[in-house]
C-alpha cells in the first residue's frame, strides 16, 4: 500500500510539473524581433579586387562602426584604407553636414594607380581622395549629352557576331538577318508543348530556347515534347471567380513523360540538322558543351532508370554521335554531385565519378580514353571552385578526409589534374570553408564557420600558407541580448556503427535543472539534409525560434540522406523511399534523452517541410507511444502523384522488357497506409497553390484519416506555393507554435 501511494505521488508531481510549465511567448517574440544585422554587423570579409589584380578592399561592421580596408597579399599588407576620422570632417567640411565617421556609407570606389587615390560616392556625390596628402575634392559630374537615338534592339537572341536575331513565332523559330530585316523560317513543326520557345503558353513572337555556337555559324537546341504529359489542377482563388489553373506534371510510374530531341541549325544554309541521339526509351537529353565553334557539341543522355549515362560528341553537319564517356553506378547516378569540366576547349574532360564507391575526379582526352584519375580515397570529392590548367591544378571542396571531422563540413583541396603527388587539404580547420579566389588564382579569401563558432576571416595563398587573419566579427551585443548559440553533437544510427550529426537548440532562458520537450525538425533526404553546418542567428527551419517557447529542438541525419558521404549512404533509402529514415531518427532521440537529463523523453515532437512533412507524419504512425506530436508541411505523402524524376530516381523504377517493347513499374508504399496506426496529435499543412507538392497529397492524406476515424488538424494556406511567404509563413509557424504548446507543454 505504501508502495503505491509512493508512485500515485509521484505521478501526480510529475503531472504537476509538467503542467506547471508556460510557454515563453515573450521571449520568442522578442527572438523573432531581433536585429541580428544591428546586433552583428558584419560576419564574412566579401573582397572586391582592384582593377583586376590581387590587391583588393573590403568593409566590415562591428559595434564600433564601419571601418575601410586594404590589402595586398603580395605585399602582405593589411590596413585600413583611410583614416576615417580625417575623411568624415573633410566630407563635412564639403558637404556643409554633419558626417559620423562610425556611418560612413561610401560605395562604388574605383582606384588609381598605386591605389593611393580613389573615387567614391558618397550620397549623391563623387569625390576623389588622395590618401597621400589627405585631399579630397568633389569630382563634377558631367551633365548628361543629348545623344543620338540609337536604333532599337530586335527582340530575340543576337547571334555573338550581331549579324543575326533568333527567335520563336508560334512555337516555330525564326532568324532574321539584322542589316536587311529579312526573315526566314527554320522550322515548321512547333506548337504547344512541343516548342522552340516556351512550351507552357501561346505566345504571338516570344524568346528561344535554340543557342548560338560563338562563331555565328549555327544554332542548337534541346527541344522538350510535353503533349502526351497529362496535367495537374490547382484552383486559383484571386479574381471574381475562382479558376482552375492546370500544369503538365509527369508523375512517378507514368506511361508519358516528357521526350526530349536535339537539333543543328545551319543559319546561312537554312537548313536543320537532327542529332541521333535515340537509345533508350524516354531517355533525358541535356547540354552538356557548347564551344566557339560551331563544330564543338557535347549532350548529354540519361536513362529513366537513372544508373546509366553517356556523353556524345555530335558531328553538327551530319547529326551522328560518338559515345565519348559511359557510366554506370547502380542503384543510381548521384545528380547532386555529379560534375563535367572541358578544360582548353575540350581537349580534355574532367569528369566526377562514384564508381569506387566514392566521389572522385577522372581525367579524359577528348576522345574519352582515361588519362588518369586525379583524386582517390573514401572520402568524397565535392565541388570544383577553380580549375588552373596553365599550372595544372584543380580545386575542388573536399568531404570526409579529416578523421573524426564532421564529413559535411567543405575544406578547400588541391589535386594535380596529372594525377601527380597526393591531394592537399589547404583549409584544414574544422568548420564549413568559404572561398574566393583572387583574379590570378595565387591568393583567395577563406571564410569558415559552424553552428558553434562565429566566422574567421582569413587570407592565404594558393598552396594553403596563412597569411594573415582579417577582421572577426562582433557578437557582444549579441550576446548581451542573451542569444546562445546552438551546440553540435553526434548520434549513432540505428546499425549503432554510422554516426550521425545534428545540432541543438535550447531557449535563452536555459536551466539544467529542468525537463524539456524534445522537437526533432527532419528533412530525410536523399539528395540532401538540411543540417545547418554555417553560422546563423536564427534558423531557416525555424527551429531557434521555436526553442524560445521552451523547447528543446534538434536537427540531425539519417543513412540514406546527404551525398557527401559516399554512394552507400545516400543510396540507403533506394526501393524504401517512404520508411527509410524513422529508425534512425527515433534511435539518435532515444540517446539524447539518456545523454541530456534535462531531455524528457515523454514529451516528444517532430516536424519538417515538403520530404521533412512526408517524414514527420510516418513517424508519428510508425512509432505512436513514442512521438506525442507532429506538424506536416507540404509533404509528399503519396509518391504516386508527385513528380516522377525524383521519385523513380530516389526509389528506383522497373523496366520491363517483353521483345522490342519496353515498359515500366513504379510501385512505393504511401503515408496513407499508415494512418490507421496515428495515436498522437497530427497538424497536417499545405498551400493550395503548391504546384511542386501539389495538395492532393495532403488532401488525400486527410481523407484516409477521417475514413480511418482518427482526429487531425488541417491548415490550408491561400496563394501559397511550396515555401510559404509574408503573413501566411508568419501564421504557418504560430500555429505549429500553439499546436506543440498545447501537446507538449500541455497549456
Amino acid at each position: 500500500m505504501r508502495r503505491k501511494r509512493y508512485i500515485l505521488l509521484s505521478l501526480l508531481l510529475l503531472t504537476l510539473g509538467v503542467q506547471g510549465q508556460k510557454a515563453n511567448f515573450e521571449q520568442v517574440e522578442r527572438f523573432t524581433n531581433m536585429k541580428f544585422g544591428k546586433l552583428v554587423g558584419t560576419l564574412i570579409v566579401s573582397p572586391h579586387f582592384i582593377n583586376g589584380s590581387d590587391r583588393f578592399w573590403y568593409s566590415f561592421v562591428t559595434g564600433d562602426g564601419i571601418r575601410y580596408y586594404y590589402v595586398d597579399p603580395e605585399r602582405k599588407v593589411k590596413r585600413e584604407l583611410f583614416d576615417r576620422e580625417v575623411l568624415a570632417r573633410k566630407l563635412s567640411s564639403l558637404t556643409g553636414t554633419d558626417v559620423d565617421a562610425r556611418k560612413l556609407a561610401l560605395r562604388d570606389f574605383v582606384f588609381e594607380r598605386g591605389d593611393k587615390v580613389f573615387s567614391f560616392k558618397f550620397g549623391r556625390l563623387v569625390f576623389r581622395y588622395d590618401v597621400r596628402g589627405n585631399r579630397l575634392e568633389e569630382v563634377k559630374q558631367a551633365s548628361p549629352k543629348v545623344l543620338s537615338k540609337k536604333p532599337a534592339r530586335l527582340f530575340g537572341k543576337y547571334s555573338p557576331d550581331s549579324t543575326y536575331v533568333a527567335y520563336v513565332k508560334r512555337h516555330d523559330l525564326y532568324v532574321m538577318r539584322v542589316k536587311d530585316s529579312v526573315e526566314t523560317r527554320m522550322t515548321t513543326d512547333g506548337e504547344r508543348y512541343y516548342s522552340y520557345g516556351r512550351n507552357d503558353r501561346d505566345m504571338g513572337v516570344q524568346d528561344t530556347r535554340a543557342e548560338w555556337f560563338g562563331d555565328s555559324k549555327k544554332m542548337y537546341v534541346i527541344r522538350e515534347d510535353m503533349r502526351n504529359v497529362e496535367e495537374l489542377p490547382l484552383i486559383s482563388i484571386w479574381g471574381r471567380r475562382p479558376t482552375v489553373r492546370a500544369y503538365k506534371c509527369a508523375l512517378a510510374g507514368d506511361e508519358y513523360v516528357p521526350q526530349y530531341e536535339a537539333s543543328v541549325f545551319d543559319v546561312t544554309a537554312g537548313k536543320q540538322v537532327r542529332v541521333k541521339m535515340e537509345k533508350w526509351k524516354d531517355q533525358l537529353l541535356w547540354l552538356s558543351y557548347a564551344g566557339k565553334s560551331s563544330d564543338q557539341l557535347f549532350i548529354q543522355r540519361k536513362k529513366r532508370t537513372r544508373e546509366e549515362l553517356e556523353i556524345c560528341a555530335v558531328d553538327t553537319e551530319t547529326g551522328e554521335v560518338r559515345v565519348v564517356i559511359h557510366e554506370r553506378s547502380d542503384p543510381y547516378l548521384n545528380d547532386e554531385l555529379y560534375s563535367i569540366a572541358y578544360l582548353n576547349d575540350a581537349s580534355e574532360i574532367l569528369w566526377w565519378s562514384e564508381r569506387s564507391g566514392w566521389g572522385n575526379y577522372y581525367l579524359y582526352d577528348s576522345r574519352g580514353n582515361l588519362k588518369n584519375q586525379v583524386t582517390s580515397g573514401e572520402w568524397t570529392s565535392g565541388r570544383i571552385v577553380r580549375i588552373d590548367t596553365v599550372r595544372r591544378m584543380l580545386y575542388f571542396e573536399g568531404h570526409g578526409q579529416v578523421k573524426d571531422g564532421n564529413p559535411y563540413y567543405a575544406r578547400l583541396c588541391r589535386a594535380d589534374l596529372d594525377g601527380k603527388g597526393d591531394v592537399r587539404i589547404l583549409t584544414p580547420e574544422e568548420g564549413n570553408h568559404k572561398m574566393v579566389f583572387s583574379p590570378s588564382g595565387r591568393y583567395f579569401v577563406d571564410s569558415y564557420s559552424r553552428p558553434d563558432q562565429a566566422p574567421v576571416n582569413v587570407v592565404r595563398d594558393c598552396k594553403g600558407k596563412l597569411l594573415f587573419r582579417l577582421e572577426d566579427p562582433d557578437l557582444s551585443d549579441l550576446y548581451r541580448e542573451g542569444w546562445r548559440e546552438p551546440e553540435c553533437f553526434t548520434v549513432k544510427a540505428a546499425d549503432e556503427q554510422t554516426d550521425l550529426y545534428g545540432v541543438m537548440w535550447k531557449p535563452m532562458d536555459f536551466d539544467s535543472t529542468r525537463r524539456y520537450p524534445v522537437i526533432a525538425y527532419v528533412y530525410p533526404g536523399p539528395w540532401t539534409e538540411y543540417i545547418p553546418l554555417d553560422f546563423e542567428f536564427s534558423s531557416l527551419s525555424g527551429a531557434s525560434q521555436l526553442a524560445q517557447l521552451g523547447f528543446v529542438v534538434v536537427c540531425f541525419g539519417n543513412r540514406g540522406g546527404s551525398p557527401y558521404r559516399g554512394r552507400d549512404y545516400h543510396a540507403f533509402g533506394y526501393g524504401n523511399l517512404r520508411d527509410y529514415p524513422l529508425a534512425d531518427n527515433k534511435h539518435g532521440l532515444e540517446q539524447l534523452i539518456t545523454r541530456y537529463p534535462f531531455i524528457d523523453g515523454s514529451r516528444v515532437g517532430i516536424y519538417g517541410h515538403s520530404g521533412g512533412g512526408a517524414m514527420s507524419v510516418a513517424a508519428i504512425c510508425t512509432y505512436p507511444d513514442f512521438y506525442t506530436a507532429a506538424v506536416a508541411s507540404s509533404g509528399n505523402h503519396d509518391n504516386t502523384i508527385f513528380d516522377y524524376g525524383w521519385s523513380e530516381i530516389h526509389h528506383g523504377i522497373k523496366e520491363i522488357r517483353k521483345g522490342d517493347s519496353v515498359s515500366f513499374e513504379f510501385n512505393v508504399p504511401t503515408n496513407l497506409e499508415l494512418v490507421k496506426n496515428l495515436k498522437g496529435h497530427l497538424m497536417l499543412v499545405t498551400g493550395d497553390a503548391d504546384d511542386t507538392v501539389n495538395p492532393a497529397n495532403t488532401l488525400r492524406l486527410a481523407s484516409a484519416l477521417i475514413n480511418a476515424k482518427k482526429d487531425f488538424e488541417l491548415v490550408v494556406l491561400p496563394g501559397q506555393k511550396h515555401g510559404f511567404m509574408g503573413p501566411a509563413k508568419e501564421f504557418y509557424h504560430r500555429k505549429m507554435w500553439s499546436h506543440f504548446v498545447r501537446y507538449l507543454l500541455k497549456e
